[in-house]
C-alpha cells in the first residue's frame, strides 16, 4: 500500500527495566529518534499480564508496577523498524502492530474513504492544554464516545516533552479519542485542527459491540489465521465510568478465566453513550472514566466475551478492533506472535 502507515502499542510494567533502565525511558528513547508522527506515553491504574500478576492503585501493596503504555504512529518506514528495535528492549510485555491512517499526512491512505461510511476510531494526539477543545469538538459533531486520556510524555512535533512536577505541562501529548459515523468524524476534522495546536490524527476502522448498557452488534467472528497462515488477533475495549465497581470486577474475572492480559487507563473525562464521566476536584467519589483493553486471540475473545457482557449491562461502550500483529512475551517462557503483519481484509 502506498504511503502506508502504522500504529504501535507497547504495553509493559512501569518499574520494568531494560539494560539498568526503566524500559519506558528506554523505549521513549528509542521512539524520539525514529522519525515517528507522534506519541504519547500513558500510565495506567490497573492490570495484569502474562505473569498475571494483579497491579492496582486501588490498593498500596499492590501500586508498585502499574501499567504503562506508549502509544506511537507514522509511517510504515519508520514505525516497522522501531517496531523491532523496541521489542528488544521490553523484556516482558505485550506489543501490537497496526494499519491505519493519518489524515492530512497520508491521504492516499486507503483507510481514510473506507471508513467515511462505516464505524470508525479517531485518535487525536494533542498537547495537553488542548484536551479540553478537542473533546469539545467530536461531541458536537455527533461523535458516539470521546474519552480524553492524559499522558506522561511523548514526541509531537518533533519535539519530546515530559510531565513534571512543576508546571501544568499543556505541551506534554495527550490523545482523545472518538468513536463514531466516519461522516461525522470527518466533519469534526476543521474544527479539531483549528483548536488542537500541534496535533496527529489518527484513523481505524473499529466495531460498537455495546452503548449505554445495550447491544449495539455482534461480536465480530475472525479466522484464527489469515490464508499465508500468519496469527490474527483482537483487541477489546471497555469504557465505563471508574465509581462502576463493575468494571474493577471485570479485570479479575478476566484474570482468573486466564486472559492474556488487560490494561486499564484512567481518563480525565468522557462521554460514553450512558452520560458524562469527569473527574471532579473535592468529590467524594472518582468519576473518571475507566479505560480497560484486552488482546487476545479470537476464539479467547468469543470465550471471554460474557463477562464483559456482565460488567457493562448497566453502561459504557464496547468496541472490538482486528490487530494484523501482537507479540507477548513471556507466555510459558517463550514469546507468542510476531510482528509481521497479517491480512485483515
Amino acid at each position: 500500500m502506498t504511503g502506508e502507515h502504522l500504529k504501535l502499542v507497547v504495553h509493559h510494567g512501569e518499574r520494568a527495566r531494560s539494560g539498568g533502565r526503566l524500559t519506558g525511558d528506554a523505549v521513549m528513547d528509542a521512539v524520539a529518534g525514529a522519525g515517528v508522527a507522534a506519541s504519547v506515553a500513558l500510565r495506567g491504574v490497573e492490570g495484569f499480564g502474562a505473569h498475571h500478576r494483579l497491579r492496582t492503585d486501588r490498593l498500596l501493596t499492590l501500586s508498585d508496577d502499574l501499567p504503562f503504555v506508549t502509544l506511537v504512529v507514522g509511517p510504515a518506514g519508520a514505525v516497522a523498524p522501531l517496531a523491532t528495535a523496541v521489542a528488544e528492549l521490553v523484556p516482558s510485555g505485550l506489543l501490537t502492530l497496526e494499519r491505519v491512517a493519518l489524515p492530512g499526512v497520508g491521504l492516499d491512505d486507503d483507510l481514510f474513504p473506507a471508513a467515511a461510511g462505516a464505524t470508525a476510531k479517531l485518535t487525536v494526539v494533542c498537547g495537553r492544554g488542548a484536551v479540553r477543545a478537542v473533546a469539545a469538538a467530536l461531541e458536537a459533531e455527533g461523535a458516539d464516545a470521546v474519552t480524553a486520556l492524559v499522558g506522561v510524555d511523548g514526541v509531537l512535533a518533533g519535539r519530546r516533552r515530559r510531565a513534571s512536577a512543576l508546571g501544568a505541562g499543556r505541551d506534554v501529548p495527550a490523545a482523545v479519542i472518538a468513536v463514531g459515523g466516519g461522516r461525522a468524524l470527518m466533519a469534526a476534522l476543521p474544527r479539531v485542527r483549528a483548536t488542537a495546536g500541534p496535533h496527529v490524527l489518527c484513523l481505524e476502522r473499529v466495531n460498537v459491540v455495546r452503548r449505554g448498557g445495550a447491544a449495539v452488534g455482534p461480536l465480530p467472528m475472525v479466522p484464527e489465521r489469515d490464508a499465508a497462515g500468519l496469527g490474527l488477533w483482537q483487541r477489546v475495549l471497555v469504557a465505563v465510568g471508574a465509581e462502576d465497581r463493575a468494571a474493577h470486577r471485570l479485570v479479575r474475572d478476566l484474570r482468573a478465566a486466564g486472559c492474556a492480559g488487560a490494561t486499564a487507563l484512567r481518563g480525565a473525562s468522557a462521554v460514553l453513550g450512558d452520560g458524562r464521566h469527569e473527574e471532579r476536584a473535592l468529590a467524594l467519589r472518582r468519576r473518571a472514566p475507566f479505560h480497560l483493553t484486552i488482546v487476545e486471540t479470537p476464539s479467547a475473545v468469543q470465550r471471554l466475551f460474557p463477562a464483559i457482557e456482565a460488567a457493562t449491562a448497566r453502561g459504557g461502550l464496547v468496541t472490538c478492533e482486528t490487530l494484523p500483529a501482537v507479540r507477548i512475551h513471556p507466555v510459558a517462557g517463550r514469546r507468542t506472535g510476531g510482528l509481521r503483519l497479517a491480512a485483515t481484509r
